[in-house]
C-alpha cells in the first residue's frame, strides 16, 4: 500500500546532503537568512489588493477537506462571491509548501502551530492563523517493542522524523514521565521509510503518525502505543495560516476561505450518502479507504462548525500550548525564537510585541459564526 497520508514527507536528497555538509544548526540559520531575505523582497507584492490567490495543501486527514473543497468547485463558488479567484494547490511534500509558503510563493498554507513558529515566523514572514481547523488527539504516538511501560523507552534509539510534530511529542511525552531528552538518542529517519525501518529486529522504538502508526501497529503484534497525542489535548494543532499583508489588502480573502472550509466540514461531517461520498473522495486522494479514513478522523478532533473553532482558538489554553512551542522552538536551535512576537486573540502576546511573525484572528470565523460571510 502507498504511504502517502501524511502531515510531513521525506526530505529530498539536496536537503539531506545540506543536512550532511552544514548540520541542523547552520543549515537553519542559512534557510532563515534566505527566508528572511525573500520575505523582504516580496513584502511589497503581498501587500497589494489583488483578486487571485494561491494557497497550498498536503495530504493529512485532517486537511483532505481543501482538496476536496478546490476539486470539486466549493472554494471557486466563495472565491466568486467575493470577486476573486482562489486555487488550491496539491504539494507532495509538506515542508516543501511550507518553505515555499516561507518565499511568498504561496499566500497561504496549511501547517502546525510549532511549523508556523519555527519556519515562516523565525524567517521572517509575518502570518496569520485563519482558520484553526483541528488538534491531533491519537493521530501521533510513541511506540515501544515488547512493552507497555514508557519507561522503558530509556536508553533506547528512537526513531522519527527530527525536528517535526513527532519530535515534539517525544519531547513532551518525556517530560510527563520525569526524563529528558539526553534519555534517549534520536535517530533521524524519514516518514516514507519508518515503516520498513521498525520492522528491522535492531529497531524498538519510534515516534510516527498516522497512516504509518496504524500500519505498525496493524502488522506487528509485540509494538505497543506507550503514549499518544491524546495525552496532550490541544497542542498539535493543524491550521490553515495565510500571509498576513496579503490578508490585510484583501480581507475577502479571509472571508473565502472561512467559508468554503466550514461549507466542506458540514458536508463530510454527515453520514448520509453525500457524507460519505465527500469522505470517500478524500479516502481515496490521499490513498487509503474510507473506513481507515474515518478511523484516522476519530483521532483528529475535527471543530466541525465556526463556533467551535472559535472556542478553541479563544481558550485560555492555547497561550499556555503557544508557550510550549516556543519552548521546544528554543531546544531545536531555533535561536531568534524570544523574537518572534506571538499575538494571541485576546490581544496578548508573547515574545517581542514589537515584532509580530504570528498571529492567531478570529475575526473572519467569528463572521462564519455570525453568519455575516
Amino acid at each position: 500500500m502507498k504511504i502517502n497520508n501524511i502531515r510531513q514527507t521525506s526530505m529530498t536528497t539536496s536537503f539531506k546532503e545540506a543536512m550532511n555538509r552544514l548540520g541542523f544548526q547552520g543549515l537553519l540559520k542559512f534557510i532563515l537568512i534566505a527566508f528572511a531575505s525573500i520575505c523582504l523582497a516580496n513584502s511589497a507584492s503581498a501587500s497589494e489588493k489583488k483578486t487571485s490567490f494561491t494557497i497550498a495543501w498536503s495530504i493529512y486527514a485532517g486537511w483532505m477537506p481543501w482538496g476536496f473543497a478546490g476539486d470539486k468547485g466549493i472554494v471557486e463558488k466563495w472565491a466568486k462571491k467575493y470577486g476573486l479567484q482562489i486555487k488550491i494547490v496539491l504539494v507532495n511534500d509538506y515542508v516543501s509548501s511550507i518553505e515555499q509558503y516561507s518565499k511568498a510563493k504561496f499566500d497561504g498554507c496549511v501547517m502546525t502551530n510549532m511549523d508556523a513558529m519555527t519556519m515562516p515566523a523565525a524567517a521572517g514572514l509575518d502570518s496569520t492563523a485563519l482558520i484553526l481547523g483541528d488538534y491531533s488527539n491519537g493521530n501521533d504516538a510513541v511506540v515501544l517493542k515488547n512493552t507497555t511501560d514508557f519507561i522503558d523507552i530509556k536508553g533506547r534509539n528512537v526513531n522519527l522524523v527530527e525536528y517535526s510534530v513527532s519530535h515534539y511529542l517525544l519531547l513532551r511525552a518525556l517530560e510527563k514521565h520525569g526524563m529528558a531528552a539526553h534519555d534517549v538518542k534520536i535517530v533521524n529517519t524519514s516518514d516514507a521509510e519508518i515503516v520498513g525501518v521498525l520492522k528491522k529486529p535492531s529497531v524498538n522504538a519510534a515516534t510516527v503518525w498516522n497512516p504509518q502508526l496504524s500500519f505498525i501497529v496493524g502488522q506487528s503484534a509485540n509494538v505497543r502505543k506507550v503514549f499518544t497525542s491524546k495525552e496532550i489535548p490541544g497542542e498539535i494543532i493543524d491550521m490553515m495560516v495565510v500571509n498576513t499583508d496579503a490578508l490585510k489588502a484583501n480581507p475577502d480573502l479571509g472571508k473565502a476561505l472561512v467559508g468554503a472550509w466550514f461549507e466542506t466540514l458540514e458536508l463530510m461531517s454527515r453520514n448520509d450518502a453525500d457524507g460519505k461520498a465527500a469522505r470517500t473522495y478524500m479516502a481515496n486522494t490521499a490513498g487509503t479507504t474510507l473506513a481507515d479514513y474515518d478511523t484516522q478522523l476519530r483521532d483528529t478532533e475535527m471543530f466541525y462548525t465556526p463556533t467551535s473553532s472559535y472556542q478553541f482558538s479563544n481558550n485560555a489554553k492555547l497561550a499556555k500550548t503557544m508557550e510550549l512551542v516556543r519552548n521546544f522552538s528554543t531546544k531545536i536551535g531555533v535561536k531568534n525564537t524570544d523574537e518572534i512576537g506571538v499575538l494571541l486573540p485576546d490581544g496578548s502576546t508573547q515574545g517581542n510585541s514589537k515584532n509580530i511573525k504570528l498571529r492567531f484572528d478570529t475575526h473572519y470565523v467569528k463572521l462564519a459564526v455570525d453568519r455575516l460571510l
